[in-house]
C-alpha cells in the first residue's frame, strides 16, 4: 500500500469520486458540460493528493491546494445542478458531506 492510500483525505476523495460518478449517470441530457467538469474535478482530487504525498514541504502543499480547489469546484457544480433543478438537496447531501470533510482535511494538510 502506498502512503497516500492511508490518508483519510485520499480515501474520502475516492468515495466522492464514486458518488460523483453515480450522480453523473443519473443526469438527464442537456447537462453534459457540467457532468464532464464534475468528473474531471472529482478525479483531480485524489490524483493531486497522490502526487502531493510524494513531494516535500511547499511542493506537497501546492498539490494539496490544487486538490482543495478541485473539491471546492465540485461543490459549486453541485450547487449549479441543484439551482438548475437537476437534483434536489437530499440527493446531493452525501456528496456535499464528503466534500466538506475533504476540504477540511486538505486545509489541515496544507497548513502542516
Amino acid at each position: 500500500m502506498f502512503g497516500f492510500q492511508r490518508l483519510d483525505a485520499y480515501r474520502a476523495s475516492i468515495q466522492f469520486l464514486a458518488a460523483a460518478s453515480h450522480l453523473a449517470t443519473t443526469v438527464p441530457r442537456g447537462h453534459a458540460e457540467l457532468i464532464d467538469q464534475l468528473r474531471r474535478a472529482a478525479l483531480s482530487i485524489p490524483l493531486n493528493l497522490a502526487e502531493g504525498s510524494g513531494k516535500f514541504n511547499r511542493d506537497a502543499a501546492r498539490f494539496y491546494a490544487i486538490a482543495r480547489g478541485s473539491a471546492l469546484e465540485c461543490a459549486a457544480i453541485l450547487d449549479a445542478l441543484e439551482a438548475m433543478a437537476v437534483f434536489d438537496e437530499a440527493a446531493l447531501g452525501e456528496a456535499r458531506e464528503l466534500l466538506e470533510r475533504i476540504v477540511s482535511m486538505l486545509t489541515g494538510l496544507i497548513r502542516t
